[in-house]
């Protein structure tokens, strides 16, 4: 098996991962979701970081709309950022990230939880858009 331990966006997924970080520290933990994004939001616009939020991906089968995907953001047209506040990543929260991914034909999403405990993150990785 081989592997490549080539990042995909490092520059920006770290900037990401750092905002992050300075929202849970400013914030800590135990806010709702919609707290967490808008301060995300704010960060972003502070720091000249392009993004837009809530943004409506329409699932489609044989080139018709079957159903409709809301990302939380979408970071410079090339990072899915998806934000949580549960104590741990479900394996529903990963797909989740797998299925916008694929529908964007993006290679990177971010899930991010908002713990009481911390914040935790990972990057996952779109396999079948090399």
């Amino acid at each position: 098996m081989t592997t490549n331990n080539k990042l995909i966006y490092p520059e920006l997924s770290y900037k990401i991962v750092g905002i992050l970080f300075d929202v849970y520290n400013e914030l800590g933990g135990g806010y709702q979701e919609k707290y967490y994004q808008r301060a995300i939001a704010k960060r972003f616009k502070k720091v000249n970081i392009q993004f837009q939020e809530q943004i409506n991906v329409p699932l489609k089968f044989d080139n018709e709309k079957i159903g409709q995907y809301f990302l939380d953001f979408l970071v410079d047209n090339k990072i899915i950022l998806e934000i949580k506040v549960a104590p741990r990543f479900y394996i529903r929260d990963v797909r989740q990230i797998l299925a916008y991914l694929k529908a964007t034909n993006l290679q990177l999403g971010i899930l991010a939880s908002f713990t009481r405990n911390g914040l935790i993150f990972k990057r996952i990785i779109n396999i079948r858009n090399p």
